[in-house]
């Protein structure tokens, strides 16, 4: 099957919204508790700046996943270090659609400077956790109890992928 990464656009706002919005009611994979408005995802992507890209999957020409780049801290001295953010469509897993796509991501995050991606996972999403681990991410600490999504307490595991030369 044709797959293609591409930089996302604001006219794939709706298609990664569909992917989004899923797992906002479905899963502990974000915690936000409410869903994105198409606006809401528009206005996300005009706020964004080069240095924190998105992009899509594509499957045969339809968007099924999507990842992107993100300001960690609005401090200054965190500026060259960055969060991750990867989700691929409930009817897509376990095919390495989200691999592919986490590995462009930090291919692009090397190639922009960055010196750092941190991933914050919900604790009970070991598939995430070991899609990051799998390309190098390892784990820098584990916030006990600091969410909570559907009546139940979550952990929000860290981790941390180096993009420094030695």
């Amino acid at each position: 099957m044709d797959t293609r990464i591409r930089l996302a656009t604001e006219a794939d706002a709706d298609a990664i919204n569909g992917i989004y919005n899923f797992y906002v009611r479905k899963s502990t994979c974000t915690w936000h508790l409410t869903e994105e408005t198409l606006e809401g995802r528009k206005k996300w992507f005009r706020n964004r700046k080069s240095c924190h890209p998105v992009f899509v999957i594509e499957l045969e020409g339809k968007v099924i996943g999507w990842g992107s780049l993100s300001l960690y801290n609005s401090r200054e001295g965190w500026s060259k270090t960055v969060e991750d953010s990867i989700f691929i469509s409930h009817l897509h897993h376990r095919k390495g659609y989200g691999k592919q796509l986490l590995e462009a991501l930090l291919k692009r995050a090397e190639a922009l400077g960055h010196l750092a991606v941190i991933a914050r996972i919900s604790g009970e999403q070991t598939a995430s956790i070991k899609l990051h681990e799998s390309v190098g991410f390892k784990q820098a600490g584990v916030l006990r109890g600091v969410g909570q999504k559907f009546g139940q307490d979550l952990d929000c595991v860290y981790l941390l992928k180096s993009l420094h030369k030695p």
